[in-house]
């Protein structure tokens, strides 16, 4: 009797394919939208909708022409499916932190190529190494978004350069000299080293007022060691919008060293300058986030100790 009574109870149970299809289904109210999204044909879905009404003897589903609508029936499922997924996937990932795996996905934001430098690049390599099950997608930031997408959620850590807001925490990845970009035929294009002094005449590019005011003054040494304002000229956006401004010859730039690498233009030139210091990589995350699975996942793939000096606050 028990035994019987598990095989009627198996076959009400809906599989989690069919619930994640639902709910899918629920928010698109469209067969062909939905079935776009998971990568199913229309038909294939349409019989996995009647296989789960079926299954718990319910219309879920109020098929009228060209209307899709949820019965109340739908309605409570919907809710109800969405706690059996989630609770799904905390099990999974409970069972992953004992198996040492990390599932999921981890949003990297990247201000312009930090991604794409050295030192990143070997980060990533050995978080795909270690958490092969772990999606990593990175998302190219502009000078705007560099701090509000890790503020508000919308990417779980990011390749940034120093100084951070107060209230980030971050690892060092690497130092480098920073260099001057000129046009090519500015008159000091062709000195090996330029001190402030020199180029005190010269605008500088400037960031919109939604970047935080320190950091941009901290990067253009504004004040000067003399005293002296920084003259600012036009707005850039992202580092494209910056190298082009010099191309125009409408101002000069500070940039890390690689630029020479990563954004070489005829009619530029970079020159070294030893009184702007260095720049400095940072992996940087909300402390909020540091102990999930897979910010700690890439804390420790960048830092073999991540508890360890390499962390930091901003």
């Amino acid at each position: 009797m028990v035994a019987g009574g598990t095989r009627r109870r198996d076959a009400r149970e809906p599989s989690l394919h069919q619930l994640r299809l639902f709910l899918v289904l629920a928010e698109e109210l469209h067969f062909g939208r939905a079935a776009a999204r998971m990568f199913i044909s229309q038909p294939a879905l349409s019989q996995q909708m009647r296989a789960l009404e079926q299954r718990l003897d319910l219309s879920l589903l109020e098929r009228r022409t060209g209307t899709l609508t949820l019965t109340p029936a739908g309605h409570a499922l919907t809710e109800q499916a969405t706690e059996v997924l989630a609770a799904m996937a905390k099990l999974l990932q409970v069972c992953d932190a004992h198996a040492g795996t990390v599932r999921g996905r981890l949003r990297i934001g990247s201000l312009g190529a930090e991604a794409a430098m050295p030192h990143a690049r070997t980060v990533l390599d050995r978080l795909r190494n270690r958490h092969p099950h772990l999606e990593v997608e990175v998302l190219n930031l502009s000078f705007i978004e560099q701090f509000d997408a890790l503020a508000d959620g919308t990417v779980d850590a990011a390749f940034l350069r120093a100084p951070l807001p107060a209230s980030f925490q971050s690892i060092e990845l690497a130092t480098e000299p920073r260099v001057i970009c000129l046009p090519a035929d500015d008159p000091l294009a062709h000195e090996s080293s330029l001190t402030l002094a020199q180029i005190a005449d010269r605008a500088v590019v400037d960031m919109p007022p939604e970047v935080p005011r320190q950091w941009w003054d901290h990067l253009t040494i504004n004040p000067r060691p003399d005293g002296t304002s920084v003259r600012y000229g036009p707005v850039v956006r992202d580092t494209e919008a910056m190298v082009l401004a010099v191309l125009q010859k409408r101002a000069i730039t500070f940039l890390p060293a690689a630029a020479r690498r990563l954004y070489p233009r005829p009619g530029l030139t970079y020159v070294d300058s030893p009184e702007l210091g260095n720049s400095v990589s940072l992996l940087a995350w909300l402390p909020a986030n540091r102990d999930t699975p897979a910010v700690h996942a890439l804390r420790t793939a960048a830092h073999p100790d991540p508890a360890g000096p390499g962390e930091r606050r901003a």
